[in-house]
């Protein structure tokens, strides 16, 4: 089957959140408790995407990745906090389609979309800990540069690291 890159649907959030949740579990659990992580149901997910999707509707972009009417990853862009910058949210792919190219036609598809958003350049955060995600970043061009933040994930505190990409 091939992976189609579409628009995000108002019926998509339910689908992406519980992936988002499946997704989080295999890349986080590494160095976050499973249980920490399992503590939000797919559903909570599901209703926070929703909600966001509304709220930014006219700011944020959702790609999604689907196969044979299943969503199997997307993305999310929009403005950043970062001055002269647009962002890259998020990019979650079906745990099993990691490693087949999913999350690299969603990271290509994003930095085409990115400067409708406005910017020379693009910035993504990444957990610290995180080092398939930092190594996939890294193989699309995006270079730390030095900016780090620690934010909560289910009120456990995460370093992040800041990545740029030119547009």
């Amino acid at each position: 089957m091939a992976v189609l890159l579409r628009a995000a649907a108002e019926t998509d959030p339910i689908a992406v959140g519980a992936l988002h949740q499946r997704s989080r579990l295999a890349a986080y659990s590494g160095f976050l408790p499973a249980d920490v992580l399992a503590s939000r149901p797919a559903e909570a997910f599901g209703e926070w995407w929703a909600e966001r999707c509304r709220w930014e509707q006219d700011t944020h972009r959702m790609t999604i990745a689907e196969d044979d009417g299943e969503v199997v990853g997307f993305s999310y862009i929009g403005p950043s906090e970062t001055e002269g910058a647009a962002e890259l949210y998020a990019i979650h792919v079906e745990p099993s389609r990691v490693g087949t190219g999913v999350g690299r036609r969603l990271m290509v598809q994003a930095l085409a979309d990115l400067p409708s958003i406005g910017g020379d350049r693009a910035v993504l955060w990444v957990l610290q800990e995180n080092h398939t995600a930092r190594t996939f970043y890294e193989n699309g061009g995006w270079k730390p540069d030095g900016e780090t933040r620690t934010e909560p994930i289910n009120d456990i505190p995460v370093p992040q690291l800041r990545y740029t990409h030119p547009l």
